[in-house]
């Protein structure tokens, strides 16, 4: 709950939306704007969150929410920023450009980097569920090898996704952002101390947030809070802090877990468990190995994700 200048205390992303039960990117949105508060300005792509968040003729969201296209959150809040500049009326105002991993890494990515090399002060949320779920599981470049959608689906010509997932903090620090930061719903306070710190600098900031999709996934919906801890866990999703080029923060594991047990639950993973998915769960292994070597230091060094 997030306390108002009047006294009051309300959700700023109020519960009642068609989101599915247990949605990791609805439990991630809501903390985002608990730590933001009131004084945001939310640029919203078309996804997931817009569509279950904002059901005609309803909206779960208290503060001032634009609808973008798909591709140009980023684009539709620099506007927004460079407008109230002009009109003398940002002070006190912050602004939160958010996607998914689609409408960031694939068709955003023009957007998001004229946005940061223009240096709008801007957070930019990536809500991270690694496929294209709102129009039918479809991969996106942040879709890991192996995984199953319906336009890398396993079969006898293919053993799911073909590609790694594409290294976005990484992009983010080349463009010169200032702050670039990874967290999961997992772990609330994280995430929302990482928020409120982004929110302190000015300048473009970039957090990435690993939000499990229970049907894309193919998981229970008891278990999306448990799938980003074990993402953590076993090194698949790195949690860390990028400040000026250099990693400050790392969370380091006190017992790592095998990929085996974040896998195993997820149904889009189910196929690398029969005769012939050993070189994919090889290949997860060395990944989470790399991801296990990061230290603070310069950036340069940052292994895959």
């Amino acid at each position: 709950m997030t306390p108002l200048e009047d006294g009051r205390i309300i959700n700023l992303m109020e519960p009642g939306h068609t989101g599915c039960a247990g949605c990791g990117q609805a439990i991630g949105a809501r903390l985002v704007l608990k730590a933001a508060g009131p004084r945001v300005i939310v640029a919203n792509a078309t996804g997931c969150l817009e569509v279950y968040t904002t059901t005609y003729p309803r909206s779960s969201w208290e503060v001032p929410w634009i609808h973008s296209l798909f591709e140009n959150a980023a684009a539709v809040a620099s506007g927004m920023e460079v407008a109230l500049k002009a009109m003398g009326r940002y002070e006190n105002v912050k602004i939160i450009a958010q996607a998914g991993d689609g409408g960031t890494a694939d068709i955003g990515m023009g957007c998001l980097s004229g946005m940061f090399e223009r240096g709008h002060d801007i957070l930019y949320v990536c809500y991270d569920n690694e496929a294209y779920m709102n129009t039918g599981y479809q991969r996106s470049s942040l879709t890991p090898p192996g995984a199953r959608t319906t336009t890398s689906p396993p079969g006898t010509m293919s053993w799911g996704n073909k590609t790694r997932k594409k290294n976005m903090p990484l992009i983010a620090v080349a463009h010169g952002v200032p702050y670039v930061a990874t967290a999961t719903p997992a772990e609330p306070r994280d995430l929302m101390r990482k928020v409120k710190k982004a929110l302190e600098i000015e300048g473009p900031k970039y957090l990435h947030l690993l939000v499990p999709c229970v049907p894309g996934w193919g998981i229970e919906s008891n278990l999306s809070v448990e799938m980003a801890r074990l993402a953590v866990e076993t090194y698949l999703f790195p949690v860390f802090e990028i400040e000026e080029g250099v990693i400050t923060k790392v969370k380091k594991v006190k017992e790592r877990k095998p990929v085996e047990d974040y896998l195993r639950p997820q149904k889009r993973f189910a196929h690398l468990f029969k005769p012939g998915g050993e070189a994919i769960l090889e290949e997860l292994r060395r990944i989470a190995e790399e991801n296990s070597k990061l230290e603070p230091g310069p950036a340069v060094l940052f292994g895959p994700t």
